[in-house]
């Protein structure tokens, strides 16, 4: 029996295995191509070099829709964040009425089409003054993250123990000093990992960007839609490959916090 159990541990590791090399393999090919020597998407590259990296932080066209994108994501992640924990325990605490309505608006961003959004946003931008503004890519992109706060702090809140809320009560703690001191560092690992995917959710977006793009305001990758549109320019696969590797270690981040929080305890 349990010689059949291991069988079917390393089978289901394998399949996965599997899984995740045909889901990643074709997104890991851009990275050798992003170190080639030619002007060319040749693969494997016939010459190596880094001036396509170079070109990317010495252009400015490329080094401009970088740092918007990266101001944008970061203040998406902020509001996003701050709505978002509100959101989910407000949720969770309140009394309130139609709650699995507010919920399903809520998560609709998630599941209404991109272009669907983007032209709706557009219209609506238009007439409020925000379409071309850093404050309009803001409030756009905060729209779309707010749900994957929700959904990350929900999650945490399900398991949280509201027994430990009462004790303090008893012990004499007010509300916002329970909240700072018992239910804030219980649940910061779902809101640290809903702040990481409100800040890739901003950082990948491009639909929406694309229709509220300015000449002057762009994020990255607008440019890099434009440029694959346009001509063959490898410095696109040196941007992919900085947004590949960077959302990635963001996503991987509060997964290494936790098993080290968990190795810490045991």
């Amino acid at each position: 029996m349990e010689n059949h159990q291991f069988r079917g541990g390393i089978g289901l590791r394998l399949w996965a295995a599997m899984v995740g090399a045909v889901l990643v393999a074709p997104t890991l090919i851009v990275i050798p191509l992003s170190f080639t020597g030619k002007r060319s998407f040749t693969f494997p590259p016939e010459e190596w070099s880094l001036q396509w990296y170079r070109n990317f932080f010495s252009n400015p066209l490329w080094r401009d829709s970088l740092l918007t994108s990266l101001q944008i994501a970061l203040a998406v992640a902020v509001l996003a964040t701050v709505l978002g924990t509100l959101a989910a325990m407000a949720l969770d605490r309140g009394r309130i009425p139609g709650k699995g309505l507010i919920q399903g608006l809520l998560m609709a961003p998630m599941v209404v089409p991109q272009i669907v959004a983007a032209i709706a946003v557009y219209a609506a931008f238009l007439n409020w003054g925000l379409s071309g503004t850093l404050v309009g890519f803001v409030v756009a992109h905060t729209a779309l993250a707010v749900p994957f706060v929700v959904v990350a702090v929900s999650t945490s809140l399900r398991g949280y123990d509201r027994g430990l809320d009462r004790a303090a009560a008893m012990l004499g703690a007010g509300p916002f000093t329970t909240f700072r001191r018992v239910t804030a560092p219980l649940i910061a690992p779902g809101v640290l990992s809903g702040a990481v995917f409100a800040f890739v959710t901003s950082l990948d977006e491009v639909v929406i960007a694309f229709y509220l793009q300015s000449p002057t305001l762009h994020t990255l990758p607008v440019t890099m839609f434009s440029s694959v549109t346009v001509e063959t320019d490898p410095t696109i696969a040196a941007a992919s490959s900085i947004v590949l590797v960077a959302t990635t270690a963001l996503i991987l981040l509060p997964q290494l916090l936790r098993r080290s929080k968990r190795e810490g305890k045991s």
